[in-house]
């Protein structure tokens, strides 16, 4: 059996490691992960009731339209309920505009590095990929219009991007749209939204619309807590988001997230209480990250990318054996950067001490 020939040479997504798998392997009792970008404050308790109200419904199907949650969705948003979509988290949204939009040959416009997917599901549709190296760490905006051409069909702005944590502003993003020609969709992931404090990120949701070619997504796995669930959402034009419907497969959430996400988006004191807890994070870690003489990108999500000076691969491990589970990518080509979530205040201590040993440990250089 032969498999599609564009495929065979795909990298199999890697997350990062357990935590109950590191306690195996290394003998350890306390691992704290900081590795993935979740919320180290759970979710929502009325996520939780609203969970265990639905057990008994384990059975049935869910609503394939997610009728409920959307509606709450639009009134949140103040757009049209035709203009929401939900995915098995917002991945499964860029699996299904990839699917929808494009055909061998077509291009796609990305950062690099940013998240993965995006390249990964193009390259499964045949299309190529268009890498545009970062500048200081953030989307090189003016760079990515130079690269546009009859063929392209997607540009992906990751914002914050990630594994940076940095942004463009809202004026930038404004700019970017007014040079795209019309037949290229610009995808705004904005899986971090949430997070931001600084008083000048993308008011996204107008721009969707008043830009066709735009499309939102944000997800319920990040500061609503609710990632083991899988659920996400796209906000665009009635019609991209009706082509998107086409290609969504039936049932694609489950019951129990669409209940989870419907009483997390209306709890909006805890995500306010981390919102904040998040900020105040940032701000011990980038205090530490100077007095440790470590440069670091601004953050604008709820992680942080610092540069060690050393080997990311060796802290990495350094970090791991001490029970701090952290992020390092070799295809990010950045050997001297590692990314660490913002966890709670006793979490981000922990890893500030487990880091001071690791530098000692790690000769500077690579």
């Amino acid at each position: 059996m032969q498999p599609k020939k564009n495929i065979v040479h795909l990298p199999v997504y890697k997350p990062g490691k357990p935590m109950d798998e590191v306690k195996r392997e290394l003998g350890l009792t306390e691992v704290i992960k900081l590795a993935s970008n979740e919320n180290p404050f759970g979710c929502s308790p009325k996520a939780k009731e609203a969970i265990i109200a639905n057990i008994d419904q384990s059975s049935i199907y869910p609503d394939g339209g997610a009728v409920e949650l959307t509606a709450a969705v639009a009134k949140h948003f103040n757009v049209r309920t035709d203009q929401v979509i939900f995915g098995a988290g917002s991945d499964e949204i860029i699996l299904m505009l990839a699917r929808a939009y494009l055909v061998p040959g077509d291009e796609n416009i990305m950062a690099f590095p940013t998240f993965p997917q995006y390249k990964h599901n193009a390259e499964i549709e045949g299309a190529v990929s268009i890498e545009v190296p970062l500048k200081d760490g953030t989307h090189d905006l003016q760079a990515m219009l130079d690269r546009i051409n009859d063929r392209t069909k997607i540009i992906w702005l990751c914002n914050p991007n990630n594994p940076t944590g940095t942004m463009n502003s809202h004026q930038e993003v404004v700019d970017f749209l007014n040079a795209v020609p019309a037949h290229v969709l610009v995808v705004l992931d904005e899986a971090y939204a949430e997070y931001n404090v600084s008083g000048d990120y993308p008011d996204s949701i107008a721009l969707v619309n008043q830009y066709k070619n735009a499309i939102v997504l944000r997800t319920f796995s990040k500061i609503y807590g609710l990632a083991s669930l899988r659920i996400g959402y796209g906000i665009g034009h009635p019609e991209v988001i009706r082509s998107i419907n086409q290609v969504r497969e039936p049932f694609n959430t489950t019951g129990f997230a669409q209940k989870a996400a419907l009483a997390a988006i209306q709890d909006e004191a805890f995500i306010n209480d981390c919102r904040e807890a998040n900020a105040q994070g940032i701000v011990y870690l980038s205090e530490q990250f100077r007095a440790l003489k470590l440069p670091f990108y601004p953050a604008h999500g709820n992680f942080m990318m610092v540069d060690v000076q050393r080997s990311g691969a060796q802290v990495f491990d350094s970090l791991l054996r001490k029970g701090i589970i952290i992020r390092h990518d070799p295809t990010w080509q950045l050997p001297t950067m590692i990314r660490v979530t913002v966890g709670s205040q006793e979490q981000n201590e922990k890893f500030i001490g487990a880091l001071q040993l690791a530098l000692n440990e790690v000769t500077a250089g690579v």
